[in-house]
């Protein structure tokens, strides 16, 4: 049985720190803190229930764990196939990702406001335990893959906001075209991670 009551601390505790925020003006206290936080959760792989980690043989898979009443914050996993590659995209909001389980290739771009071309930036491989944050402040356009050809891995991403339910841009990498988009979720059902009297309120 999954380690429900570790899922519903770190939700408990996200909802305090957007509850207290004030709105963009405090978007970075809400990345270190949240960082934190979603550090602790990652660090400990028994609490994603197992409908959340699987199906994705190939491409990947975006599953919406929790969202926030007021949409201030959501939670997701990324199941990602072996070798899956998602288009060069925004978010529009801040983002925190945490590795879970294998690795991903985060390759980040930056738009060059004279030209309008789409730049390279730093690429970086997160390994179980890593965490690292986006915004339109710190720049949020990038691409991510599957670290492996041959297993699957499994990150999980808070957003500042309802990821599947916002317009968001593709871009292609030869035009620096922009092309919005809703990306929506892989899952028609959240996990019920409430009902304390069937997982015995695990101490985590």
């Amino acid at each position: 049985m999954p380690n429900h009551a570790r899922l519903r601390r770190f939700l408990a505790d996200m909802t305090s720190l957007v509850g207290g925020a004030r709105q963009d003006q405090d978007e970075a206290a809400v990345i270190e803190v949240g960082g934190q936080l979603l550090a602790a959760l990652v660090a400990h792989d028994d609490w994603l229930p197992e409908a959340m980690a699987g199906g994705a043989s190939e491409g990947y898979l975006q599953h919406l764990l929790y969202c926030d009443p007021h949409e201030r914050f959501s939670l997701v996993s990324f199941v990602w196939g072996p070798g899956a590659l998602t288009p060069v995209h925004d978010h529009t909001v801040w983002g925190l990702i945490g590795m879970l389980r294998g690795a991903e290739v985060d390759q980040r771009y930056e738009l060059d406001p004279a030209s309008g071309q789409l730049c390279p930036g730093p690429t970086t491989t997160l390994t179980a335990g890593d965490v690292a944050a986006l915004s339109p402040t710190l720049g949020d356009i990038h691409q991510v893959r599957n670290a492996f050809t041959d297993r699957t891995s499994i990150s999980v991403h808070v957003y500042g906001g309802n990821i599947g339910s916002l317009a968001r841009h593709r871009f292609d990498l030869a035009t620096s075209t922009a092309r919005t988009f809703i990306s929506g979720y892989s899952n028609a059902t959240m996990p019920n991670i409430w009902d304390r009297s069937r997982d015995g309120e695990s101490a985590g």
